[in-house]
Protein backbone atom coordinates (compact mmCIF):
# COMPACT_ATOMS: atom_id res chain seq x y z
CA UNK A 1 0.00 0.00 0.00
CA UNK A 2 1.31 3.45 -0.65
CA UNK A 3 0.47 7.01 0.39
CA UNK A 4 0.11 9.83 -1.26
CA UNK A 5 2.84 12.74 0.23
CA UNK A 6 0.65 14.50 2.64
CA UNK A 7 0.61 18.47 2.60
CA UNK A 8 2.11 21.08 5.14
CA UNK A 9 -0.53 21.75 7.72
CA UNK A 10 -0.81 24.97 7.17
CA UNK A 11 -0.22 25.39 3.60
CA UNK A 12 -2.31 28.63 2.21
CA UNK A 13 -3.36 29.80 5.81
CA UNK A 14 -2.48 32.74 6.69
CA UNK A 15 -0.83 33.03 10.31
CA UNK A 16 -0.54 36.53 12.64
CA UNK A 17 2.09 35.41 15.45
CA UNK A 18 2.21 38.24 18.05
CA UNK A 19 5.22 38.18 20.62
CA UNK A 20 6.97 36.72 17.72
CA UNK A 21 10.54 38.34 18.18
CA UNK A 22 11.76 35.87 20.75
CA UNK A 23 11.02 32.93 22.84
CA UNK A 24 8.31 30.59 22.33
CA UNK A 25 6.75 33.53 19.95
CA UNK A 26 9.48 32.73 17.26
CA UNK A 27 9.61 29.55 17.36
CA UNK A 28 5.97 29.40 16.70
CA UNK A 29 6.59 31.89 13.77
CA UNK A 30 9.53 29.28 12.53
CA UNK A 31 6.86 26.09 12.96
CA UNK A 32 4.64 27.77 11.15
CA UNK A 33 6.58 28.43 8.13
CA UNK A 34 7.82 25.33 8.02
CA UNK A 35 4.36 24.08 7.61
CA UNK A 36 3.75 26.18 4.61
CA UNK A 37 2.28 29.38 6.64
CA UNK A 38 2.09 32.93 5.10
CA UNK A 39 2.83 34.97 8.31
CA UNK A 40 2.51 38.55 9.71
CA UNK A 41 5.04 39.20 13.30
CA UNK A 42 3.91 41.40 15.50
CA UNK A 43 5.82 42.58 18.47
CA UNK A 44 7.32 46.19 19.78
CA UNK A 45 10.76 44.92 19.46
CA UNK A 46 11.17 46.30 15.97
CA UNK A 47 15.02 44.70 15.18
CA UNK A 48 14.77 41.81 16.80
CA UNK A 49 11.77 40.98 15.22
CA UNK A 50 13.19 42.13 11.50
CA UNK A 51 15.93 39.49 12.47
CA UNK A 52 13.53 37.00 12.87
CA UNK A 53 11.63 37.91 9.88
CA UNK A 54 14.55 38.04 7.78
CA UNK A 55 15.64 34.42 8.86
CA UNK A 56 12.54 33.12 7.61
CA UNK A 57 12.30 34.96 4.26
CA UNK A 58 16.15 33.28 3.54
CA UNK A 59 14.06 29.81 4.06
CA UNK A 60 11.53 30.77 1.83
CA UNK A 61 8.58 32.05 3.98
CA UNK A 62 6.40 35.07 2.83
CA UNK A 63 6.65 37.14 5.93
CA UNK A 64 5.03 40.13 6.64
CA UNK A 65 6.15 42.50 9.84
CA UNK A 66 4.00 44.87 12.25
CA UNK A 67 5.86 46.43 15.04
CA UNK A 68 3.67 48.13 17.62
CA UNK A 69 2.57 47.82 21.44
CA UNK A 70 -0.30 44.94 21.07
CA UNK A 71 -1.69 45.94 24.07
CA UNK A 72 -3.00 49.40 22.30
CA UNK A 73 -5.91 49.47 19.82
CA UNK A 74 -4.12 50.91 16.94
CA UNK A 75 -1.52 48.17 16.94
CA UNK A 76 -3.67 44.87 17.27
CA UNK A 77 -5.45 46.26 14.73
CA UNK A 78 -2.66 46.99 12.86
CA UNK A 79 -1.52 43.95 12.81
CA UNK A 80 -5.03 42.28 11.60
CA UNK A 81 -4.78 44.99 8.61
CA UNK A 82 -1.59 43.88 7.66
CA UNK A 83 -2.58 40.43 7.22
CA UNK A 84 -5.74 41.69 5.13
CA UNK A 85 -3.89 43.52 2.59
CA UNK A 86 -1.18 41.64 2.42
CA UNK A 87 -2.54 38.17 1.87
CA UNK A 88 -6.40 38.95 1.61
CA UNK A 89 -7.17 36.47 4.65
CA UNK A 90 -6.42 35.61 8.46
CA UNK A 91 -6.89 31.97 9.72
CA UNK A 92 -4.88 31.58 12.24
CA UNK A 93 -4.39 34.21 15.03
CA UNK A 94 -1.41 33.44 17.72
CA UNK A 95 -2.34 35.16 20.84
CA UNK A 96 1.66 35.36 22.84
CA UNK A 97 1.95 38.13 24.07
CA UNK A 98 2.44 38.29 28.19
CA UNK A 99 5.17 37.49 30.62
CA UNK A 100 6.06 38.37 34.15
CA UNK A 101 8.34 40.61 36.41
CA UNK A 102 7.78 38.76 39.70
CA UNK A 103 6.88 40.52 42.87
CA UNK A 104 5.54 39.45 46.25
CA UNK A 105 2.05 40.63 46.73
CA UNK A 106 3.22 42.52 49.90
CA UNK A 107 5.70 44.30 47.98
CA UNK A 108 4.29 45.13 43.99
CA UNK A 109 2.47 48.55 43.49
CA UNK A 110 -0.73 48.39 42.02
CA UNK A 111 0.38 50.21 38.74
CA UNK A 112 2.78 46.93 38.43
CA UNK A 113 -0.36 44.60 38.81
CA UNK A 114 -2.40 46.40 36.13
CA UNK A 115 0.78 46.46 34.05
CA UNK A 116 1.04 42.61 34.23
CA UNK A 117 -2.69 42.04 33.36
CA UNK A 118 -3.13 44.12 30.81
CA UNK A 119 -0.17 42.75 28.93
CA UNK A 120 -1.34 39.25 29.57
CA UNK A 121 -5.01 40.29 28.72
CA UNK A 122 -5.28 43.39 26.93
CA UNK A 123 -3.35 42.08 23.84
CA UNK A 124 -5.30 39.04 23.67
CA UNK A 125 -8.44 40.74 23.64
CA UNK A 126 -7.73 43.31 21.07
CA UNK A 127 -6.40 41.08 18.99
CA UNK A 128 -9.04 38.61 19.29
CA UNK A 129 -11.43 41.38 18.48
CA UNK A 130 -10.04 42.33 15.47
CA UNK A 131 -9.35 39.22 13.94
CA UNK A 132 -13.14 37.81 14.73
CA UNK A 133 -15.06 39.31 12.53
CA UNK A 134 -13.14 38.90 9.25
CA UNK A 135 -13.09 34.77 10.56
CA UNK A 136 -16.45 34.52 11.34
CA UNK A 137 -16.75 36.58 7.32
CA UNK A 138 -14.78 33.58 6.09
CA UNK A 139 -16.51 31.20 8.78
CA UNK A 140 -13.04 29.79 9.46
CA UNK A 141 -10.54 30.34 12.07
CA UNK A 142 -8.31 28.99 14.51
CA UNK A 143 -7.08 31.16 17.67
CA UNK A 144 -4.26 29.97 19.76
CA UNK A 145 -3.74 31.63 23.05
CA UNK A 146 -0.42 30.82 25.10
CA UNK A 147 -1.32 30.38 28.66
CA UNK A 148 0.67 29.20 31.50
CA UNK A 149 0.98 26.14 33.93
CA UNK A 150 0.88 28.96 36.89
CA UNK A 151 -2.53 29.64 36.36
CA UNK A 152 -2.83 26.64 38.76
CA UNK A 153 0.78 28.11 40.60
CA UNK A 154 3.86 26.97 39.98
CA UNK A 155 6.20 26.90 43.27
CA UNK A 156 9.40 28.23 41.46
CA UNK A 157 7.28 31.33 40.83
CA UNK A 158 5.15 32.14 43.85
CA UNK A 159 7.93 30.59 46.55
CA UNK A 160 10.98 32.58 45.04
CA UNK A 161 9.64 35.12 43.14
CA UNK A 162 5.82 35.80 43.38
CA UNK A 163 3.49 35.54 40.35
CA UNK A 164 -0.14 36.75 41.53
CA UNK A 165 -0.49 38.82 38.89
CA UNK A 166 0.81 36.81 36.00
CA UNK A 167 -1.18 33.51 38.13
CA UNK A 168 -4.28 35.73 37.78
CA UNK A 169 -3.93 36.42 34.27
CA UNK A 170 -3.17 33.67 33.29
CA UNK A 171 -6.33 32.21 34.84
CA UNK A 172 -8.02 34.95 33.31
CA UNK A 173 -7.09 33.88 29.85
CA UNK A 174 -8.63 30.13 30.34
CA UNK A 175 -11.89 31.74 31.11
CA UNK A 176 -11.15 34.00 27.91
CA UNK A 177 -10.93 31.13 25.92
CA UNK A 178 -14.01 29.02 27.38
CA UNK A 179 -16.18 31.96 27.18
CA UNK A 180 -14.93 32.67 23.53
CA UNK A 181 -15.86 28.95 22.54
CA UNK A 182 -19.46 29.29 22.93
CA UNK A 183 -19.42 33.06 21.18
CA UNK A 184 -17.33 32.27 18.08
CA UNK A 185 -18.11 28.13 17.86
CA UNK A 186 -21.23 28.25 15.37
CA UNK A 187 -18.82 30.83 13.27
CA UNK A 188 -16.31 27.84 12.35
CA UNK A 189 -13.79 29.34 14.41
CA UNK A 190 -12.06 27.44 17.31
CA UNK A 191 -10.28 28.89 20.22
CA UNK A 192 -7.99 27.17 22.48
CA UNK A 193 -4.60 27.55 24.81
CA UNK A 194 -1.81 26.14 25.18
CA UNK A 195 -0.55 26.46 28.78
CA UNK A 196 3.31 26.15 28.75
CA UNK A 197 5.64 25.03 31.75
CA UNK A 198 9.18 25.71 32.82
CA UNK A 199 10.49 27.00 29.38
CA UNK A 200 13.82 27.30 28.74
CA UNK A 201 14.30 30.62 26.24
CA UNK A 202 17.26 32.95 25.70
CA UNK A 203 15.96 35.43 28.53
CA UNK A 204 15.34 32.70 31.36
CA UNK A 205 17.60 30.08 30.81
CA UNK A 206 19.84 31.84 33.60
CA UNK A 207 17.23 32.48 36.23
CA UNK A 208 16.13 28.31 35.75
CA UNK A 209 19.75 27.51 35.87
CA UNK A 210 20.50 29.43 39.44
CA UNK A 211 16.82 27.92 40.66
CA UNK A 212 18.61 24.26 39.91
CA UNK A 213 21.11 24.88 41.67
CA UNK A 214 19.88 26.46 44.88
CA UNK A 215 16.06 24.87 45.66
CA UNK A 216 14.30 21.62 45.98
CA UNK A 217 11.36 22.83 44.05
CA UNK A 218 12.79 23.71 40.76
CA UNK A 219 11.16 22.49 37.46
CA UNK A 220 14.15 20.88 36.99
CA UNK A 221 13.75 18.49 39.75
CA UNK A 222 10.12 18.13 40.60
CA UNK A 223 9.04 17.95 36.75
CA UNK A 224 7.93 14.21 35.99
CA UNK A 225 10.26 15.05 33.17
CA UNK A 226 12.90 15.91 34.72
CA UNK A 227 13.74 18.84 32.58
CA UNK A 228 12.35 22.50 30.96
CA UNK A 229 11.23 22.55 27.93
CA UNK A 230 12.09 23.73 24.54
CA UNK A 231 10.22 26.49 22.67
CA UNK A 232 9.74 24.02 20.24
CA UNK A 233 7.66 22.05 22.09
CA UNK A 234 5.30 24.88 22.74
CA UNK A 235 5.46 25.71 19.17
CA UNK A 236 4.35 21.60 18.43
CA UNK A 237 1.47 22.38 20.58
CA UNK A 238 0.32 25.00 18.51
CA UNK A 239 0.44 24.12 15.29
CA UNK A 240 -2.13 21.23 16.43
CA UNK A 241 -4.28 23.23 17.58
CA UNK A 242 -4.11 25.91 14.44
CA UNK A 243 -4.16 23.13 12.01
CA UNK A 244 -7.14 21.02 10.58
CA UNK A 245 -6.18 18.35 12.85
CA UNK A 246 -7.96 19.96 16.18
CA UNK A 247 -10.91 20.76 13.67
CA UNK A 248 -13.23 19.50 16.78
CA UNK A 249 -11.21 21.12 19.44
CA UNK A 250 -12.09 23.93 21.11
CA UNK A 251 -12.42 26.04 24.62
CA UNK A 252 -9.37 23.62 25.58
CA UNK A 253 -6.54 24.54 27.41
CA UNK A 254 -3.76 21.89 26.61
CA UNK A 255 -1.42 21.74 29.01
CA UNK A 256 2.38 21.33 27.62
CA UNK A 257 4.75 20.85 31.16
CA UNK A 258 6.43 18.13 31.19
CA UNK A 259 3.71 16.58 33.88
CA UNK A 260 3.91 19.21 36.18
Amino acid sequence: MSFAAPMRRLDGKVALVTGAANGIGEAIALRFAEEGARLVLADLQAEALRDVADHLRTEGAEIRESVGDMTREEAANAAVTSALEGFGRIDVLVNNVGGNTGGRIWDMAPEEWDRILTLNLRATFLCTRAAAPHMIAQRYGRIVCTSSGAREGAPWLALYAGAAAYSTAKAGLHGFVRDMAYELGEHGVCINAVAAGAIRTTRNAAYFARLDETIPESPQRITPLRRLGEPREIANAALFLASDEASYVTGTTLTANGGR
